[in-house]
């Protein structure tokens, strides 16, 4: 049996997805984009906020209680290749932000077009 530390060591090692998503409303469009460095808890953690009414984004939460969840799709965008990228110390927080507000950018999810609030950059 593997001691408590190697344990610790095992899910330091772990590598999980990491990348841009976008939550879409199915009825009207609307999108909200996202980066996180762990793209499989991400939409369980966002699906448990909406149906508990706290989601972040006020305009997502009214809309998920007015169309139902069955309108509501999790789409990855992106992801990083951990595994394939042979730099050293990589920053994978940094390069997610970068990543996300690059599809900021394209995808522009602001007031009719999504959920997202506009960043002074934009």
């Amino acid at each position: 049996m593997s001691s408590k530390k190697e344990l610790k060591e095992a899910y330091k090692q772990m590598k999980t997805p990491k990348g841009v998503f976008q939550i879409r409303n199915t009825s009207n469009g609307k999108i909200f984009v996202e980066g996180s460095l762990n793209l499989k808890a991400i939409w369980n953690r966002y699906q448990l906020q909406l149906e508990m009414g706290s989601h972040p984004s006020p305009s997502l939460q009214a809309d998920y209680r007015a169309f139902g969840p069955d309108c509501f799709v999790f789409e990855i965008l992106a992801e990083l290749d951990e595994e394939n990228d042979d730099r050293k110390d990589v920053d994978w927080a940094k390069e997610l932000k970068l990543l996300e507000a690059l599809y900021l950018e394209e995808l522009q999810p602001f007031e009719e077009k999504g959920y997202n609030r506009k960043p002074k950059n934009l």
